[in-house]
């Protein structure tokens, strides 16, 4: 089975921070286009890249117009991004993350939404008991999803959870996760409601009146943004800005050779001291539901 490791540059809680990877064999490669969809073919088991672990603030992110797509922290107006804790909810209330080679084309209008996709991977929220480490590469079980309607973009939200966890047996579809979590599925809803509400941003709405659908829908919507990466990578789509450098797809035009990913990597300073973290990441933000 594949195993991957992380290679950080550049000062944590900066501008410049990222988070490179490699394969097994220490080879540098993109977590966007190189790690493969299934960790095993045949099978509805997703390989997912970890953003950002549970109960944490840092708005971390594949950065898909990137050379290599390093992870590193979103930035708006120049400054770096937070979610704020919004009560009662502290950071973000899953392992959040993405998963490889899916592409929400920004260029599809989705059938189901009537909106056109975000221009990112298809996002990952996992709920499993571990804590995961940013940059972890996971093995989920999708259950279903979530139809985020953000800034008018489609944004699905994918419910899953880690094959490995104690009771991955127990979770097979949506409607078990209101039976042995009952509060979560409604806890996210509230959660990608109001998280742009401390950004002065009215609150974004969803598709279906806010429904999860359960896991078939779901693992055909991703099949659907593994269908538009596929597209992309192979040149049949314009991906605009996305970078597409890769290093293993041997038959996409944006292959690129170590020696090119190493002066990517490179061209990055190297680890410093983290700066601190601002204080007011920690505060709590309340105001009343609509």
């Amino acid at each position: 089975m594949a195993s991957y490791s992380l290679e950080e540059r550049a000062t944590l809680n900066s501008l410049e921070y990222r988070v490179f990877f490699k394969n097994d064999k220490g080879h540098y490669i993109s977590p966007f286009h190189d790690i493969p969809i299934y960790p095993v073919a045949g099978k509805n088991v997703f390989n997912m890249v970890v953003e950002v672990p549970r109960w944490t603030n840092a708005k971390m992110e594949i950065a898909t117009k990137d050379p290599l797509n390093p992870i590193k922290q979103d930035v708006k107006k120049g400054q770096l991004r937070y979610v704020a804790n919004v009560f009662p909810h502290k950071g973000y209330i899953w392992n959040y993350g993405a998963i490889p080679q899916t592409w929400e084309n920004p260029g599809h209008k989705d059938e189901n939404t009537g909106y056109y996709g975000d221009n990112d991977p298809i996002d990952v929220c996992e709920i499993g008991s571990k804590v995961c480490s940013r940059g972890e590469v996971i093995k989920v079980k999708v259950l279903g999803t979530l139809a985020l309607i953000d800034e008018g973009e489609t944004d699905w939200k994918v419910m899953a959870i880690n094959i490995e966890d104690p009771e991955a047996a127990s979770y097979n579809n949506i409607d078990d996760v209101r039976k042995i979590k009952p509060g979560y599925l409604e806890a996210t809803v509230d959660w990608f409601r109001r998280y742009k509400v401390p950004d002065g941003k009215p609150e974004n709405q969803f598709a279906f009146n806010g429904e999860f659908k359960d896991k078939d829908f779901a693992i055909n919507i991703i099949k659907s943004t593994h269908e538009h990466w596929t597209a992309l990578i192979s040149k049949k789509t314009d991906g605009g800005e996305i970078n597409c450098a890769n290093t293993t797809v041997s038959d996409s035009a944006f292959c690129i050779s170590q020696e090119s990913a190493k002066a990517t990597v490179e061209a990055v300073p190297p680890c410093g001291t983290p700066n601190t973290i601002p204080p007011e990441v920690d505060k709590w933000f309340y105001y009343q539901k609509n």
